[in-house]
């Protein structure tokens, strides 16, 4: 389910909660709405919202975290692979194949990581690497340096495959992970606990209702921010994936 789908169903819940505290206001004995009673209500909502805001904190703290870091580690993927193709470039024309191939490679793994030929919500699978990434270090340890330079840009250019290969690694890693379902759904509960003790004293006019449906949806505003920065390659606060595909120019032959 997406993040948009499971955050209007929260809205909807939190309405419903408050709605409910509303209605179950009319139907019940004057005595359950006495002072000492709403005081005992407002002391245990209080723990509970306390609970809520403190979760919706560092979850969303937690989810900036996580997106700002994947977006830094495809800028920092893009620079190195541009960095690895001007190495080639500068080794020599026997590198032409090579650097074709590193083109050839990026496509499919940009097509894998942001899930293009899958539905947005689908998870990704176990990580496969292409051929052509396999192959890559193999071709480049395979040249005959002629001399110090083109030695040193061997060298260079196999530490950059090694750290493309890990910041690939852990991409796929991140992208597999999200915020568990459980946890959700017992957010969820806690909000609609809340909206229910909103609706239970309060009068059923439309300013109470306006006010309780700002807040409903802030709140499913805040869970849907968590659980689109928890997925950074999907939705609508995807990392854009066009500057790492056209990252390297076609070569002209």
């Amino acid at each position: 389910m997406s993040a948009l789908a499971i955050s209007l169903l929260v809205f909807v819940a939190a309405i419903g909660g408050a709605l409910g505290g509303m209605l179950l206001r009319a139907k019940l004995p004057r005595e359950h709405l006495s002072d000492a009673s709403q005081s005992v209500v407002q002391h245990g909502i209080a723990l509970v919202a306390t609970m809520a805001a403190l979760v919706l904190g560092l979850l969303i703290a937690s989810g900036n975290s996580s997106y700002n870091s994947a977006r830094a580690q495809i800028s920092q993927l893009t620079a190195q692979i541009i960095l690895l193709d001007r190495m080639l470039a500068e080794y020599g024309p026997e590198t032409m194949a090579i650097r074709e191939g590193l083109r050839e490679a990026i496509g499919p793994f940009v097509t894998r990581l942001w899930r293009e030929e899958s539905s947005g919500v689908e998870k990704a699978g176990p990580f496969v690497a292409s051929s052509g990434a396999e192959a890559l270090y193999g071709h480049i340890r395979t040249l005959a340096p002629a001399n110090d330079l083109q030695r040193s840009l061997q060298e260079r250019a196999l530490a950059t495959v090694e750290q493309l290969a890990q910041i690939r690694l852990l991409l796929f890693a991140q992208s597999a992970s999200s915020l568990p379902d459980p946890f959700v759904g017992i957010l969820a509960f806690w909000l609609v606990v809340i909206f229910f003790s909103f609706g239970l004293p309060a009068p059923p006019n439309l300013t109470t209702f306006s006010v309780l449906l700002i807040c409903a949806l802030s709140a499913s505003a805040a869970i849907f921010l968590i659980l689109e920065m928890s997925d950074p390659f999907t939705g609508l606060m995807m990392i854009p994936s066009g500057p790492l595909r056209g990252a390297l120019p076609p070569l002209s032959g």
